[in-house]
C-alpha cells in the first residue's frame, strides 16, 4: 500500500512539473543572469542622496515581480546593479561619501559604477571620485565576470570644453581591444561606457574594435533617458537617470535571449514604449 501511494505521488509530481514547463514556469536556464541598470545619479555636492531613495527601494522590491506576458517569467534576484556614470553632480568628498553610504546600507545588491564626465570635476579637475572607483574596482577601466558573461567597463576621458557628444578615447578603445583579445572565443561580452549611443561620435571605431568578439550589448548613460538602438548588428541600451526619471532598467541574459526593459516605479508598471525595450536573440552563456 505504501509503495502504491509513493508511486502515485511520484506520478502526480511529474505531471505537475510537466504542466509547469508547458505553462511557461521558470527554470534556472530560462531566468538566466539578471541585473539592474541606472545612470547619472548626480548626487549633490552636499552629499544629499534623497532623490535616489525611490529608485533604490524599487530595485530592492523588484525581484519576484512578473514581467509583461510577452517577456514571461518573473524578475530574478539581480546579481548586481550597474551604474553608467555621473554618480556625482561634482565629485566632492560629501557627494562620494553620500553615494557610497546609500548603496552599501540601503541597496540590497552589489553595485558596479563607471566614471562620467561630471565625476572628474569637469573644468575643475578632481581625483576624489577616481580614487573611489579605483579602490572599489581596481582601475578606472576594469572587467568582471558574472553568470558566464564577461563585462568590460570603459573609462573614457571627457573633454569639458567640447560638446556633450564626443568620441571614445583611443586609450579606452585600446583597453577594450586588449581585454577582448584575452576573452575566450564565443564568450558573451557586455561593454559599458558613460557615453550612450547618441553621444558616441566614433561608433564605427568602437564596433571595429569588437572584431569577431561576441559582444551582445553596449550599455551607456549620459543623456538620462532610457532608449535602445541597433547599429551594424549590435545592440545599445541607454540607462535612465534617477535625477529626472522614475525608471530603472531590468536586464536579463539567458542562453539565447537578451531582454532590457525599464520599470516605472512611480506608476508601478513596465514601460510599453517600444523605443525603450530590447528583446532579442543572442548567443548567450552556455551556447
Amino acid at each position: 500500500m505504501i509503495d502504491l501511494l509513493r508511486n502515485r505521488l511520484c506520478a502526480v509530481t511529474t505531471w505537475l512539473a510537466c504542466l509547469l514547463l508547458l505553462s511557461g514556469g521558470a527554470t534556472a536556464e530560462e531566468v538566466g543572469l539578471t541585473f539592474f541598470g541606472w545612470s547619472d545619479q548626480h548626487v549633490k555636492t552636499n552629499g544629499d542622496v534623497s532623490h535616489l531613495v525611490a529608485a533604490i527601494d524599487a530595485m530592492n522590491e523588484l525581484p519576484g515581480t512578473h514581467f509583461p506576458k510577452e517577456i514571461g517569467q518573473q524578475v530574478g534576484r539581480p546579481a548586481f546593479v550597474f551604474g553608467c556614470g555621473d554618480v556625482t553632480e561634482w565629485p566632492t568628498h560629501a557627494a562620494v561619501r553620500g553615494y557610497s553610504k546609500v548603496i552599501t546600507e540601503r541597496l540590497k545588491f552589489p553595485c558596479y559604477d563607471i566614471m562620467g564626465n561630471h565625476d572628474d570635476g569637469g573644468k575643475v579637475a578632481s581625483d576624489t571620485m577616481k580614487k573611489w572607483i579605483i579602490k572599489r574596482h581596481g582601475g578606472l577601466s576594469y572587467t568582471f565576470d558574472q553568470g558566464g558573461v564577461h563585462f568590460i567597463s570603459l573609462f573614457s576621458q571627457f573633454d569639458p570644453n567640447a560638446k556633450p557628444a564626443q568620441p571614445l578615447t583611443s586609450e579606452s578603445l585600446a583597453f577594450l581591444r586588449r581585454q577582448l583579445a584575452k576573452t575566450p572565443a564565443g564568450t558573451p561580452v557586455v561593454v559599458a561606457t558613460h557615453l550612450c549611443f547618441d553621444a558616441i561620435t566614433n561608433r564605427d571605431k568602437l564596433i571595429d574594435t569588437f572584431g569577431k568578439a561576441n559582444v551582445i550589448l553596449v550599455l551607456g548613460g549620459h543623456y538620462h533617458k532610457a532608449t535602445v538602438h541597433r547599429y551594424r548588428g549590435f545592440h545599445f541600451v541607454q540607462c535612465p537617470s534617477p535625477r529626472d526619471q522614475t525608471e530603472v532598467t531590468v536586464l536579463r541574459i539567458s542562453p539565447d535571449r537578451l531582454v532590457a526593459i525599464p520599470y516605472d516605479h512611480a506608476r508601478k508598471q513596465w514601460t510599453d514604449n517600444r523605443g525603450k525595450i530590447l528583446d532579442v536573440k543572442i548567443r548567450g552563456p552556455g551556447k
